[in-house]
């Protein structure tokens, strides 16, 4: 299989068609196999039901099924999980973005790049309410990382497969995906894209994502500088805790041993304190070196996969 697209949707049911038919005219004009998975994120209206009556028509379709609305990370990470595509494709579910763009990202793969990311030339989205926190967000994440990457917020992209099979992903990190690929090597490219109108629903994003992009960044930017330090920092902390609590209790010892009428009470809180905090040092380095050895985040109970056969 070359290809596998990924598209998540949440309560997109007026969608489900006009998209499913503009990516089928697009991919008849490349020479491609491919696959097309299209995500229910735990959607409350028609848009699991639309896309099994295009499952029963279509072999190249799956339908992966969340249990509940777990947001887009989590629905791209369940499609990647499914896909079989020496490459992927991902791209929202509103109609913004354009699969005629899907040729000239999977060219630039072809030239031996690990990724491709869509920029927004023409962005039809409301200044305010979106505009202005891509703005601030792409501003944040270029400035923290040093990764020149132009729209973090464009959804459509071309990968090779084993350059995201590879990484947790949880939060807003599909966002971020391209940038954590970048800081451990992977190459990119960036090329210009066609933007829509919204035609049916409503956005579900707005000013509240920059937040959650700046958690996400002080994330990174935590993981990417303290992974190669031992117990992820926590070991230089720990060590120097641990050596107040050995000081402090030798102190109490020869207190105790030499002036036995003297208070240890400030002493045995002292020593109590200090080994306390360092087992808790030690314990939450041993937790995040865990979990970030633990790879891709394993989410079977999260879905369940519906094929063509439902």
């Amino acid at each position: 299989m070359d290809l596998s697209i990924v598209i998540p949707f949440y309560n997109e049911e007026d969608s489900i068609r006009p998209l499913y038919n503009a990516v089928t005219e697009s991919m008849t004009k490349l020479n491609y196999t491919y696959e097309l998975i299209l995500v229910d994120d735990g959607s409350k209206d028609n848009t699991l039901n639309k896309m099994i009556e295009i499952a029963k028509k279509d072999s190249r379709l799956k339908i992966v099924k969340l249990k509940k609305n777990y947001g887009q990370t989590t629905g791209l990470h369940a499609g990647f999980q499914n896909a079989i595509g020496k490459y992927i494709v991902t791209m929202d579910g509103d109609l913004q973005n354009d699969p005629s763009d899907i040729g000239r990202m999977m060219e630039k793969l072809g030239e031996g790049n690990d990724i491709c990311l869509g920029w927004r030339d023409q962005r039809q989205d409301a200044q305010f309410t979106r505009l202005l926190p891509s703005k601030i967000a792409n501003s944040l994440v270029r400035n923290v990382t040093g990764i020149p990457v132009k729209d973090n917020g464009c959804a459509i992209r071309s990968y090779k497969a084993e350059t995201i099979n590879k990484f947790p992903m949880y939060s807003e990190m599909h966002r971020l995906l391209p940038v954590i690929n970048a800081l451990t090597g992977a190459s990119f490219t960036q090329i210009p894209v066609k933007h829509h109108a919204r035609k049916f629903g409503s956005s579900k994003y707005g000013l509240s994502r920059i937040y959650k992009v700046i958690l996400d960044l002080i994330a990174l930017k935590t993981v990417f500088s303290s992974f190669n330090k031992p117990l992820f920092g926590f070991g230089t902390t720990a060590i120097v805790s641990g050596l107040l609590f050995l000081i402090s209790t030798i102190i109490t010892f020869l207190t105790w041993l030499f002036n036995p009428g003297y208070p240890l009470v400030v002493l045995l809180g002292t020593s109590a304190l200090t080994g306390i905090l360092t087992f808790t040092i030690i314990f939450l380095g041993i937790i995040c070196h865990l979990i970030y050895k633990s790879g891709n985040l394993k989410i079977e109970k999260m879905y369940k996969l519906k094929t063509n056969k439902v």
